[in-house]
């Protein structure tokens, strides 16, 4: 069913203390909710619920924890906890008294995430550029000149080995036969568990020889375990299938192979080199970022399946951002790795490494492209975006985009607290002024 809405009354309840009485109508999160049009959010989400049923959460809310979760870098849990502390934040998501218990089950934030969908990420991004350009913060025609770079976004999976790869892949499949019903011969629970301990202590001791015998045994386990449940699973079975292939994958790669397996839980993670001296391998996705080259917003934000070239990524990067903004984006601004990139219906200029005898009006907007790299940063070290724990292709997609709704949300936060600075600036003059006179 739809979701319910909060009922806000004119009538005093002697009970509940009203959030109006605890809070400073002033604050920049009290501004920044009147300036949201939250009805946005209800009329695009609104066509995903049947008709019949349990009223759902309000709307409001999960937009409203999902924006907190990603500007002060959250857990579900973190931030259902917080929210109950905070009064500003409940003002944010359209309660109109204060209240002592958490409003959500924190695994209802995941649940509504896939419902609403990576559109609906989207959504919840064009409405902080909409903000902004309704607020003054960002004027519409800085929109027309952009910069663009992509990044790794990296997921919370450990580093790859074989023999660890060969010991979880058998740990995994085990326990789905088990939960099929499939009797093993043998489950090799202990000897695969002494043989990845000394796998490590002989690679540690630099005693390779030793290590990659033990390695070996390791891949004969996992393929013991692998034709065993072939032998015995049903035909039908959807899910052993599944994890069938995905063993005999990681049994048959090589160190040369493409299309390696680097994790078991999340098989798409690809390895990406972007040429790092600090890490020269970055296990993840591929994101493209897309600002605004004058006042540095976050305009576009899209995740990329496998390890495509950078030039293939920029068309589908601009087309987001148009999207999102509904304005025409004249000039790109992009690094070397963007040559060959295809684009004809937008000016792109490439950053050379010689800057030199260039018309100077050139050199303005070359420069201007280093801006993306600390909002690129920033969105790594403060809105999730260094290590992504989101679940499946899925999750490659929307913590992008909701990574970039935390950067904008933050940035439109410090515009309103500028403000409050200045309108207590102005009382206190005039104050001082009425004072003397």
């Amino acid at each position: 069913m739809k979701p319910s809405k909060t009922r806000h009354t004119s009538q005093m309840d002697w009970v509940r203390i009203e959030l109006k009485s605890l809070i400073d109508v002033r604050h920049p999160l009290v501004q920044l909710s009147h300036k949201i049009n939250w009805a946005a959010f209800d009329e695009k989400f609104g066509s995903g619920y049947a008709e019949e049923g349990r009223p759902a959460v309000e709307t409001r809310l999960m937009v409203a924890l999902n924006y907190l979760k990603w500007t002060y870098d959250l857990s579900d849990e973190e931030v259902v906890e917080r929210w109950v502390e905070n009064p500003y934040w409940q003002y944010l998501s359209g309660r109109q008294y204060f209240e002592h218990v958490m409003p959500i089950d924190p695994s209802s934030m995941t649940r509504w995430r896939k419902r609403i969908g990576v559109e609906g990420a989207e959504e919840l991004l064009k409405q902080t550029i909409v903000t902004a350009i309704k607020s003054g913060y960002l004027k519409a025609k800085d929109c027309e000149r952009v910069n663009v770079d992509t990044t790794v976004q990296t997921k919370a999976v450990r580093f790859p080995t074989d023999a660890r790869l060969y010991d979880r892949m058998r740990e995994v499949l085990v326990s789905a036969a088990d939960h099929a019903g499939i009797e093993l011969r043998q489950s090799y629970a202990r000897v695969g568990k002494k043989a990845l301990r000394r796998q490590q202590n002989y690679g540690h001791a630099k005693q390779f020889n030793r290590m990659k015998r033990e390695t070996k045994r390791l891949k004969t386990f996992l393929g013991r375990v692998t034709r065993d449940i072939e032998r015995k699973m049903p035909v039908d079975d959807a899910l052993l299938t599944d994890k069938i292939s995905l063993a005999k994958r990681i049994l048959a790669q090589e160190k040369d192979s493409k299309n390696k397996v680097y994790s078991v839980h999340e098989p798409q993670v690809e390895c990406i080199a972007k040429g790092k001296a600090n890490q020269r391998y970055e296990f993840g996705n591929k994101a493209g970022i897309v600002t605004s080259a004058k006042s540095n917003w976050i305009l576009g934000a899209l995740g990329f399946e496998g390890n495509p070239y950078d030039g293939h990524t920029l068309k589908d990067s601009l087309k987001q951002a148009r999207k999102l903004t509904e304005l025409q984006i004249n000039q790109a601004t992009c690094d070397l790795g963007y040559r060959g990139h295809g684009v004809e219906d937008t000016k792109v200029l490439i950053v050379p490494r010689n800057k030199s005898g260039a018309a100077k009006e050139l050199q303005k907007w070359w420069r201007r492209r280093n801006a993306i790299e600390p909002i690129i940063g920033h969105g790594k070290s403060e809105h999730r975006l260094q290590r992504n724990r989101l679940a499946g292709g899925y999750g490659d997609q929307i913590n992008v985009i909701l990574s970039a709704c935390g950067f904008n949300f933050k940035k439109l936060w410090r515009a309103f607290c500028a403000w409050l600075r200045m309108v207590i600036e102005l009382a206190s003059m005039a104050g001082a002024t009425q004072k003397f006179a």
